[in-house]
């Protein structure tokens, strides 16, 4: 991979943490009414997506798909007016926060519901194959959904018509506020049950930029070679609360300690540090100069119009 491909990545990594950041300092405000799940400290996995996948290749996630939603290169504005429910939205402001649609830009929607969209995933796939028209399906889910039936269903499924799909599970740990451990069983391993499954997979840190464009390179090349699904565990952890824009440390649901653990691994920190000099110095140009940009979009999408009411009823399947 190149340089100037690589740099293009960090620079993604750092715009989903500060559109994330602007929008934990503005949903307090009670202009944004949607609940909102963050994916600050988790960027490091989506950042790579429109850099590594063409534009025609399809994304779909769950409820925490802002950071997929913006890696595969969506349009700032029309995220941050489907947040504010304005007109100028992808949606004209009726899905919010956890129903993103753009379809021009390859992203096929985000569902709330725990593993919803994995089969849904998986059935554009399928549609792929019949029309043979080449495009991949990346399926973002979180390791919670890998609790759910239709998990094991859709590898299986992939897995014999041989569908060119790349699953990739964000193991935070948590569902909600209960830990992996107690959740699942001791050593049960993720990537593990995907093999059993007969979907290859790969454990990588998600943490690190350069782990998480590695893997994801290692898995396009692995489904052009066998044309074969795969599945991607990504190790890595959410700063703050499961929905909302606080930190939730006064639950003492996560240890102090390991909070701390974790935000040493901070993903931006971890860039930085393997940067030089001069790529720190085009990365805080960068950063001044779209903290600029984000902060001009709010203020034009929180003074942009609503819907008209009769919006509602348009798009609505009638029998």
């Amino acid at each position: 991979m190149n340089n100037k491909i690589k740099f293009q990545i960090y620079k993604n990594l750092l715009k989903i943490r500060l559109i994330e950041n602007k929008i934990a300092q503005e949903y307090p405000k009670q202009k944004m009414r949607c609940p909102v799940h963050l994916s600050i400290g988790q960027e490091a996995i989506a950042a790579p997506l429109d850099q590594l996948f063409e534009k025609k290749d399809i994304v779909v996630s769950g409820h925490r798909a802002h950071s997929h939603y913006l890696g595969k290169g969506g349009d700032i504005k029309r995220f941050i007016n489907e947040l504010y429910g304005k007109e100028n939205g992808f949606s004209r402001g009726k899905a919010g926060s956890m129903h993103l649609y753009d379809k021009d830009n390859g992203f096929y929607g985000s569902s709330p519901i725990v593993a919803n969209i994995i089969p849904v995933g998986v059935g554009i796939a399928l549609s792929n194959k019949l029309k043979n028209n080449n495009k991949t399906v990346i399926i973002f889910f979180g390791d919670g959904a890998t609790e759910e039936g239709v998990f094991y269903e859709s590898l299986n499924f992939a897995a014999i018509h041989n569908l060119k799909i790349i699953f990739v599970c964000e193991n935070n740990l948590y569902s909600v506020y209960s830990n992996l451990n107690f959740r699942q069983a001791k050593n049960r391993n993720i990537s593990d049950i995907a093999k059993s499954l007969k979907v290859n997979s790969i454990r990588a840190n998600g943490n690190n930029i350069d782990s998480t464009i590695k893997a994801f390179v290692s898995a396009k090349s692995y489904f052009i070679k066998k044309k074969k699904p795969i599945l991607i565990e990504f190790e890595t952890y959410r700063f703050i609360e499961h929905c909302g824009p606080y930190d939730d440390d006064h639950l003492n649901y996560r240890e102090k300690k390991e909070v701390n653990k974790w935000k040493k691994k901070d993903p931006l920190k971890i860039l930085f540090k393997s940067l030089n000099k001069n790529q720190k110095s085009d990365l805080m140009k960068y950063s001044n100069n779209l903290t600029k940009k984000i902060d001009k979009l709010f203020l034009e999408c929180k003074a942009s119009k609503f819907p008209k009411q009769s919006v509602a009823f348009e798009g609505l399947y009638e029998k």
